[in-house]
């Protein structure tokens, strides 16, 4: 029994290592930067039939700034820590959590344009690069103008080995399902907030890449332009 242990401690080790190397890749992108979001409400007054009725894709939105509760709320619908023992808003495959959540701001109040990483453990913002990247992420996105008028748009991206590493290359079919996941819980999420959203699936990777400052190893999946409906 207890060589029966040892064995397997020994073929797990393995992707455990790999699992903290590329769990830990980005984690001290823009520490220095680090902004405090208010906490993520639990109630509101639309119930999850309603939401489910009236979600639509949404590409349109007024010219109202978004506040940093609005961006709070939805950022942890999609990977937000939920109970004591660190488990998220989406469901993941073995709780391996490959996916990662970006903020480009443009006009969001009380936070500067820019792009930031969202930490669901601390549920804090990152910033990792200044400036309105909007027209940028556009033109990245086949000049897609929701992108561009959008008020804020989340990128979700994911590192698969994170997954791979347990699942072999079926791992990659579950990081592509819980991504699905977190996009429709943005969705829900932005009814009740009188938000608008849709998933953008055509731009190029390398330029999206390029834009947020991504490690090798990380793979942009979707973009959400997110505002007040008209």
């Amino acid at each position: 029994m207890k060589n029966r242990m040892i064995e397997n401690i020994l073929l797990l080790l393995p992707g455990l290592l790999l699992l903290a190397m590329v769990g830990t890749a980005t984690a001290d992108r823009g520490a220095a930067d680090r902004i405090m979001l208010p906490e993520p409400r639990h109630r509101s007054h639309v119930s999850v039939e309603e939401a489910l009725r009236d979600r639509r894709s949404v590409r349109n939105y007024s010219s109202d700034s978004l506040t940093l509760a609005d961006i709070a709320q939805l950022l942890w619908s999609a990977q937000g820590v939920s109970d004591a023992r660190d488990r998220r808003t989406a469901p993941s495959a073995g709780a391996l959590y490959p996916l990662e959540l970006y903020l480009v701001a443009g006009n969001v109040e009380a936070l500067p344009a820019g792009v930031y990483q969202y930490r669901p453990a601390r549920h804090t913002l990152s910033r990792v690069a200044v400036g309105d990247k909007r027209g940028g992420l556009a033109r990245a996105a086949l000049r897609q103008t929701c992108v561009r008028d959008a008020p804020a748009v989340i990128i979700m991206t994911a590192v698969y080995e994170r997954t791979t590493w347990k699942y072999g290359d079926r791992g990659k079919r579950y990081v592509h399902m819980e991504s699905g996941h977190a996009a429709q819980n943005i969705y829900l999420q932005a009814v009740p907030l009188g938000l608008g959203t849709v998933t953008v699936g055509a731009f190029s990777d390398g330029k999206v890449k390029q834009i947020l400052d991504l490690p090798e190893n990380e793979v942009p999946l979707y973009l959400m332009p997110v505002g007040r409906t008209r």
